[in-house]
């Protein structure tokens, strides 16, 4: 029994310095006595149902389906890709993945013009630089649905 006595202290001692470094409790704002929000940062899978439809294609910024990812959900016509955020697309794509029921048409040139490449429906081409042969910059391109 002694020495449940003399351990007693210290135990209420570590609880209350673990309950003094606990996150557990909102911070307040000396300026508006609000709580400070949280913030959870949880991975979270959202599917749009028109990808669904298998009319689609997925550019990959890296070979081999790596890096940054853009969906197109088709049917859709990019005349020019040298214009606001399409320019960034138009330098980092570098593999794509066709769904199963899209057709893709790429362009060398914008308004459709000059030399084309075609991936067919279920398609997926890991190097484009290589199959493109017009040094892997597209400037124009149409999804077709089937």
């Amino acid at each position: 029994m002694k020495t449940s006595r003399t351990l007693w202290p210290l135990g209420l001692a570590a609880a209350l310095a673990l309950g003094a470094c606990s996150t557990g409790t909102p911070k307040v704002s000396a300026v508006d006595n609000q709580a400070e929000p949280t913030v959870l940062l949880v991975p979270l899978r959202v599917e749009d149902p028109a990808h669904g439809s298998g009319c689609w294609a997925q550019f990959y910024s890296k070979r081999d389906f790596q890096g940054d990812v853009v969906t197109l959900v088709g049917p859709a016509t990019l005349q020019s890709l040298d214009k606001g955020t399409a320019r960034q697309l138009q330098r980092d794509i570098d593999s794509v993945t066709v769904g199963p029921r899209a057709t893709l048409e790429v362009y060398q040139h914008a308004m459709f013009r000059d030399r084309t490449v075609s991936f067919p429906a279920n398609s997926r081409e890991g190097g484009l630089v290589s199959r493109l042969g017009f040094g892997g910059r597209i400037e124009a391109m149409k999804l077709n649905c089937k």
